[in-house]
Formats: structure tokens, C-alpha cells, sequence
């Protein structure tokens, strides 16, 4: 992946064509720098396994990466062709390639998910990054399913395939506007309607989000030794995670109603706003506890009291 984003960036630069309102190598090379990122952090949690539990999740991440490389493979093919990859259904071979591709995620899903049950069993030393690295699998799992819900036709598709028509796409990034309108810099984010993307991305990125918010706090229990307790750190990490969760859920939401990420509504903005300032209070009140209790004459020793 990490030679695909190089030979992307070249294309970038080289290749004029533009699919879909963006540029054509632009595709493969978000998906290849999220799937380095992603195996990255695989990799990472597989070494974390006992010996006993290391040899399956050897298997379950050889079988990850070999649908993820099958799924790169079936996007620079179609973009070699000049193709759209994904919801492609316009010919017989277009139907194939997103068939292929369907089947790889999911079989990426199932594994993921495997590895997720295995380090739910496996007994972590370190509580704090047990739970982040437990969460974090659980809402990238919950983000791959926001993925799923692309895959369904659009009102308009539907439309044509009731009139007879033959359909030329099945599903699509954006709701309430077509894809390959006005979107964000980089990622393409639709800037005029709901995208489903949003609530992916983030929702995916729970695996790295959360284990790096454990080791902040261990890196910040040298300096703060409220943070040296790993049940407050447990307990913040359990609190981020819902919060977490939540975000991915407003964002998910939002898009499927068809607003932009940029131009989020009251209800939208209330709905974040309560997600955030639950969050933050409860995070405050578990330091605060915590503080009062370190303070309280009954944790102080004998001759301090």
C-alpha cells in the first residue's frame, strides 16, 4: 500500500482524467494510506495476543489483508479502464468487479470481527488499553456497517429501474444529491448534501483514536498523578468511547438525512452539543471523584491525618 500511495501521487500528478468529480488517482490513494494506517494498527494488536490466540490472529490478519489487497486491486483495474468502481452495475464486467469487491469487505468485516472477539477474551495487563483497543474494534465495526448503507439505490436509482430502465449505478457516497458534486478538499465530502462517508471515516478511525488516547494518558500520568490510577484512566477511556460512539452515530445520522457535515442544522447541532457536554461532565466529575477521595482524611496515612 505504501508503493500504491507513491505510484497515486505520481498519477496525481501525471494523469489529467477526472471520475466522478475528483481526480482519478485520488480514490486509490486515500483508500491505500487508510488501509496502511489500518493494518498498522492490526498488526500492532495481534502482537498483543498470547501465544495460544497469536497463531489465529496471524490468520484472521493474513486474511484481512488479502481482501484488502483484492479490493485495491478491483479499484485500480476499474481506474486503469477509466471506470467508476464502486456501485458500478453499467455492463456484465462492471457487475463482476463490484460484486468482487462486496464480497472482500465482508469477508474483511467477519475477520475484523473475529479479531475483535479474540482480544475481548484475551486477558490485557493494562486496563486502560484493553478497553481502548476493545471499543475502538467495536465502533470500526459499527463504521464498516455505516459503509454497508451505501451500497442501497437511491430514491432516483429506484426511480429508473420502476421506468424500466437499465441501471447504470446501485447506491451512492451522498443522499439527497448526486455523487461527484461540490465536496471538501481531499476527501470529497459533499458540501451541497447528506455523505455517508463521514460517519465511515470517523467511525473507522475509532482503532487508532482511542488506543492513542490511552497512551496520552499514560504518557501524561508522569506529569499528573491522579492519572497514575488506572482505573480513572480506565474509566475516562470508557467515557471517551461513548462519546465516541455517539459522534459517529450524529454524523451517520446527519448524512442520512441529507445535510451537509458544513451546514449542520439546530437538531443536529443540540444532538451534538448534548453528546459533547455529557462527555465532558462526566469526564470532569471522575478527576473531581477521584481528586476528593485522594483528599479525604480517611486516604491520607496515619501521621498526616
Amino acid at each position: 500500500m505504501a508503493v500504491l500511495a507513491v505510484a497515486c501521487a505520481f498519477g496525481l500528478w501525471l494523469d489529467p482524467r477526472v471520475l466522478v468529480g475528483a481526480p482519478i488517482w485520488l480514490k486509490p490513494l486515500k483508500f491505500s494510506i487508510s488501509i496502511i494506517v489500518y493494518a498498522l494498527t492490526l498488526a500492532w494488536m495481534i502482537s498483543l495476543l498470547d501465544a495460544r490466540r497469536r497463531r489465529i490472529g496471524w490468520w484472521l490478519g493474513t486474511v484481512i489483508a488479502a481482501g484488502l489487497v483484492i479490493e485495491m486491486i478491483a479499484i485500480v483495474g476499474q481506474l486503469l479502464r477509466g471506470r467508476q468502481s464502486h456501485f458500478n452495475v453499467a455492463t456484465a464486467s462492471d457487475v463482476a468487479v463490484w460484486s468482487v469487491m462486496a464480497a472482500s469487505i465482508m469477508v474483511v468485516f467477519v475477520a475484523t470481527l473475529g479479531l475483535g472477539v479474540i482480544l475481548l477474551r484475551q486477558r490485557l495487563t493494562d486496563r486502560p488499553a484493553a478497553l481502548a483497543i476493545r471499543l475502538g474494534i467495536g465502533i470500526a465495526l459499527a463504521g464498516m456497517v455505516v459503509g454497508f448503507l451505501m451500497t442501497s439505490p437511491t430514491p432516483s436509482q429506484l426511480d429508473a429501474m420502476t421506468g424500466g430502465a437499465a441501471p447504470t449505478l446501485s447506491g451512492a457516497h451522498s443522499v439527497g444529491v448526486e455523487d461527484g458534486g461540490p465536496g471538501l478538499p481531499l476527501v470529497g465530502w459533499s458540501t451541497a448534501g447528506g455523505d455517508l462517508r463521514v460517519g465511515h471515516f470517523v467511525g473507522l478511525h475509532a482503532l487508532q483514536a482511542l488506543p492513542l488516547l490511552a497512551f496520552a494518558l499514560t504518557l501524561l500520568s508522569r506529569r499528573w498523578s491522579l492519572l497514575t490510577d488506572s482505573a480513572v484512566r480506565t474509566r475516562l477511556i470508557a467515557t471517551a468511547g461513548v462519546g465516541y460512539a455517539w459522534l459517529t452515530f450524529v454524523l451517520t445520522w446527519q448524512a442520512l438525512r441529507g445535510q451537509s457535515v458544513i451546514a449542520p442544522d439546530a437538531l443536529t447541532l443540540a444532538a451534538g452539543a448534548v453528546g459533547l457536554l455529557t462527555t465532558l461532565t462526566a469526564a470532569i466529575w471522575i478527576v473531581r471523584h477521584h481528586s476528593c477521595a485522594l483528599s479525604s482524611p480517611a486516604s491520607l496515612p496515619a501521621g498526616a491525618r
